[in-house]
């Protein structure tokens, strides 16, 4: 089965992400565990964490189908001391704010070497960031985001996403987030039937689809291997419907969260309808 929603606002407290998801026929969602553009958010409150585990119940949303996403100033595999510090830090208490909440996943952007150092050594940072995070925390799954390989960013090739799972010392608390828009800006051609057939048999033999963690549905508002990270609504870009409709009729991409995150809000609605109405009966 498919469970499809988007990224959805926790303005006025986190325990409101489930009521918007529900409000627009979400059968998933995902969400920030604080304001992703500061360092800092207070903590939550009893209230906060009560509420959001009762909503969650309310409206039928299980941990499985819950993808919070981190905050866009972490990059853990920062080439500066201090900068890697203050990431870490950050990513730590995101991966104890999901475990408050019950949460199951935390999915992150892997990082960027800025210029300063190799991509392995970039690489390698990260890996060791993550078994950092999860030596400290428990029952939280670090959820590795594929790049579009915009600027200096890694994780834009499946072998970056192997290169950290290889040196993450828990490997049942390690998994992958695959992003439509960034694998077609990286150059991964899903948009023909035997590109699409080609790149999900590479993801098999070298990530695997054990490690599929959740999916991020965006089209691309620029053209295959731009290395532009730039989404675009359903249908609206380079990749057309027709990728779409083979994710949803595509049995690899059942129970796991499927996530829009495209750029109107108020077509959200509408793109769940219409990827639940690509489904063959």
């Amino acid at each position: 089965m498919k469970y499809i929603g988007a990224h959805v606002s926790t303005s006025g407290g986190v325990e409101n992400a489930p009521v918007n998801a529900h409000a627009i026929g979400a059968k998933a969602f995902a969400m920030f565990t604080k304001n992703q553009r500061q360092w800092w958010a207070k903590p939550y409150t009893p209230e906060n964490i009560d509420n959001f585990k009762k909503n969650c119940e309310q409206y039928g949303f299980p941990p499985s189908h819950i993808l919070p996403h981190d905050g866009y100033l972490i990059n853990l595999g920062h080439p500066d001391k201090a900068g890697l510090k203050q990431s870490r830090d950050a990513f730590l208490d995101e991966m104890q704010r999901c475990g408050q909440l019950g949460l199951d996943r935390l999915n992150f952007h892997p990082g960027s070497h800025l210029g300063k150092i190799s991509e392995e050594e970039c690489l390698l940072i990260i890996a060791e960031s993550v078994n950092w995070a999860l030596e400290q925390t428990s029952g939280v799954t670090a959820v590795i985001e594929n790049t579009a390989g915009q600027g200096t960013n890694v994780g834009y090739k499946f072998e970056h996403l192997r290169f950290i799972i290889d040196r993450v010392r828990d490997k049942s608390r390690v998994g992958v987030c695959l992003d439509t828009c960034h694998s077609f800006a990286a150059g991964y051609d899903i948009k023909t039937p035997e590109g699409y057939a080609a790149t999900f048999q590479m993801f098999e033999q070298v990530v695997g689809f054990s490690y599929l963690k959740g999916m991020h549905l965006n089209d691309a508002k620029k053209d295959f291997a731009s290395r532009v990270d730039r989404h675009e609504v359903i249908d609206g870009g380079f990749l057309g419907e027709e990728v779409f409709r083979r994710i949803m009729n595509d049995p690899r991409f059942d129970d796991i969260p499927l996530i829009l995150e495209t750029p109107e809000e108020e077509r959200w609605e509408e793109e769940i309808r219409r990827l639940y109405g690509m489904m063959e009966r």
